[in-house]
């Protein structure tokens, strides 16, 4: 999914509060995508304000098309409960 605001930082604290969301704040493609290969996010959290249209759809499309690595990074999100 993802997920937009002013910050970024509101609307990520608001969707990480429902059952089986990681979204992740991401303000470069880099970020987008270590935020998929080691905590497997699954929503992008943009701050609108801080980025423009072109940097929002790169970091979408990295995001989208960047798979979780599993190994070593699996143990954290094995601590989240899934209650």
């Amino acid at each position: 999914g993802i997920s937009i605001c002013g910050s970024g930082n509101g609307i990520s604290m608001t969707v990480n509060k429902h059952q089986g969301i990681r979204a992740a704040l991401c303000w470069n493609e880099e970020i987008a995508s270590l935020a998929r290969q080691h905590n497997n996010a699954n929503v992008l959290s943009l701050p609108a304000r801080f980025i423009s249209e072109e940097q929002a759809l790169r970091m979408v499309d990295v995001f989208f098309s960047t798979d979780f690595e599993g190994g070593r990074h699996q143990g954290r999100i094995d601590k989240i409960p899934q209650c």
